[in-house]
């Protein structure tokens, strides 16, 4: 029998292993790499089956009701809505507290090689229905008339973390629509005035990366400020001289950002202004992404969406290029005193962590192909869908800006020309 005191023995041997408090701190003791991209799990697992019930009548016919922004069911006109995404993303911690990289599972990485088909079995009768999850993200049985929807986060970007629902009508969307464009319609091309139809207007769910960021940045350069301004010279040949005392400058800045909203497709994020006006979508910003719910497939009902085919790492030279804006914004305020301007001429940026969120924006969204001098370009006019923020872009008729330029221009000269005459 032997005489080791068996708790001295315990604590001897659990002195030698590492000790594991965290989540973090396990996957280190395991041999995992504690730097590599953590994975928020937002999948919305009541869902899974594919068949998404009304909780009170079981009815599968369900649809937004952009008027409340809440899911109803067209059987028992039931209303409801799926649980806000912000707290099981962020939780009660502080952005201050954000390290490292944190992705959840819908932003993931795209796998260009997955199925653009899935097959769902009917939980109603058991019977498999094939879904083109390039096209659409439901479809209804053929037997028994359930509608199932694609619920699972699949890799090819249809399925994101959250959606914001929609809560401007149809009819809000086309009286905003048409104020817009009313407002442009005296030097409005002829066509466009003759085709305008803004009752083809079309709500569409557009992807973003929703982005919260901890970092710091060290910016560094000159500022001058002017002691002396003088002029040279006679007539028409003088010339302003300025004299400044130039400062080297240093600035830190450690900040926060909280749901930066970052383009995730690329055929939106493609900003052409030769070819199409996407740049009119970003001017709607910005969205109250905290309201943001759960992804049920049947807030789509009705509309259309757009699949997200970019990358965190795509995103990601983009991201840090806007963190460096405003942390040069950040520092502004402490270069008032510098009246002739300051140009930095190094700059750094740390990104100590950063949470990634796939998320659907509402945008009401109307569209016209125009051609001129053998030249398209698409025209939109986007309205925010949950604020009615409008903005956009009409074909205009050249002949009638000029025209108009050279009116106002004899008026201005004639008055001018009055003003002499009275002078004399």
């Amino acid at each position: 029998m032997s005489d080791t005191d068996p708790t001295s023995f315990g604590a001897e041997q659990l002195g030698n292993e590492p000790v594991v408090e965290t989540p973090e701190d396990l996957a280190e003791a395991l041999g995992a790499d504690p730097n590599a991209p953590k994975t928020i799990d937002t999948e919305n697992k009541r869902l899974d089956d594919g068949v998404n019930r009304c909780p009170k009548c079981a009815s599968t016919d369900i649809q937004l009701r952009p008027s409340t922004g809440m899911l109803v069911c067209l059987f028992c006109r039931h209303e409801w809505s799926e649980e806000r995404v912000e707290e099981r993303i962020a939780g009660n911690g502080s952005l201050q507290d954000l390290k490292g990289t944190h992705i959840a599972s819908g932003a993931t990485a795209i796998n260009t090689e997955a199925a653009g088909v899935l097959t769902l079995k009917c939980a109603g009768c058991g019977s498999e229905v094939i879904v083109n999850i390039d096209e659409t993200t439901s479809a209804r049985c053929h037997w028994c008339r359930h509608v199932l929807s694609v619920n699972e986060q699949v890799p090819n970007g249809a399925v994101p973390d959250a959606v914001l629902p929609f809560s401007l009508t149809h009819d809000q969307a086309l009286a905003a629509i048409k104020q817009f464009a009313g407002k442009r319609k005296l030097f409005a091309h002829r066509k466009f005035k003759q085709e305008f139809a803004p009752e083809n207007v079309v709500g569409v769910y557009l992807p973003y990366m929703i982005i919260d960021s901890n970092a710091s940045a060290d910016v560094v350069g000159k500022g001058e400020i002017e002691t002396r301004r003088y002029t040279r010279g006679t007539g028409d040949n003088k010339t302003t001289y300025y004299d400044a005392d130039v400062y080297e400058l240093s600035r830190h800045v450690d900040f926060t950002v909280d749901d930066l909203i970052i383009e995730s497709s690329a055929e939106r994020a493609n900003m052409d202004t030769f070819v199409n006006t996407n740049n009119v979508i970003n001017t709607i910003l910005p969205f109250d992404t905290k309201n943001a719910v759960e992804w049920n497939a049947n807030y789509l009902v009705g509309f259309t969406s757009e699949k997200r085919d970019k990358d965190t790492e795509t995103v990601q030279p983009l991201l840090e290029h806007q963190l460096l804006s405003i942390a040069r914004s950040e520092v502004m305020s402490s270069t008032q005193r510098y009246d002739r301007g300051v140009r930095w001429e190094t700059e750094r940026l740390d990104v100590h962590g950063t949470r990634w969120v796939s998320m659907y924006l509402p945008v009401w969204l109307y569209s016209y192909y125009h051609v001129e001098h053998g030249k398209p370009m698409v025209h939109y006019i986007a309205v925010n869908g949950r604020t009615g923020e409008t903005m956009g872009s009409v074909p205009v008729s050249h002949p009638r800006l000029l025209f108009a330029a050279l009116s106002i221009g004899t008026v201005v000269e004639s008055f001018a020309l009055a003003i002499l005459w009275a002078s004399v």
